[in-house]
């Protein structure tokens, strides 16, 4: 397999520090020997860089750093399409849950394009389908699921470059425990398995 690893270093969607740390704590664990000693070959490691939340303005309180992760996940998305086009595999590490707007809209950019619809298993503790209007907290690392089915902040829903990057009928969500009330109302009305 020929694999593309990117590492976001992100933590700007989450109300706590430090999992833009993940990425260095996995490579140095010897992920890039492990994987070619299984046969794989390491195409690149490409590291996105994330401006610190010390040095910058926070912005809307609903969706906080909403500009610094938007610009994030759109280089995520525009590199996971590049790589995938090529046929190569993206694994990426960071990081906050944020991210995976870019992960999943880089891929649904490449399968729309061929007429192709993306599925995704969500597996977490949380469905993370808040928006703007219905977070506790601001905290975009809530809203990425929401904001792939086409709901929340236009800086993330159109990342797929069209139509929003899944459709309900293509999510299932495994092993949530802690939906923020606001999220209920959206998970029914769509019907997210």
């Amino acid at each position: 397999m020929r694999i593309d690893i990117t590492n976001v270093h992100l933590d700007l969607g989450a109300g706590r520090r430090g999992t833009d740390m993940g990425p260095s704590a996995i490579h140095v664990a010897g992920l890039v020997p492990r994987l070619k000693a299984c046969g794989h070959e390491v195409c690149s490691v490409f590291p996105i860089e994330v401006q610190q939340a010390e040095s910058q303005e926070q912005g809307d309180a609903n969706a906080r750093f909403l500009d610094s992760i938007a610009h994030t996940c759109t280089l995520l998305a525009d590199r996971v399409e590049v790589g995938v086009r090529a046929g190569r595999v993206p694994l990426v590490l960071g990081g906050d849950h944020a991210q995976a707007v870019g992960t999943i809209s880089g891929l649904a950019r490449f399968h729309h394009s061929r007429g192709e619809r993306v599925g995704v298993i969500w597996v977490d503790a949380h469905t993370d389908m808040n928006t703007p209007d219905t977070s506790p907290t601001g905290n975009v690392h809530g809203m990425p699921l929401a904001a792939l089915l086409g709901h929340g902040p236009s800086e993330l829903t159109g990342l797929a470059g069209g139509p929003p990057a899944l459709r309900p009928e293509d999510v299932v969500i495994l092993g949530a425990r802690d939906v923020d009330a606001g999220e209920v109302g959206l998970v029914k009305e769509l019907g997210v398995r």
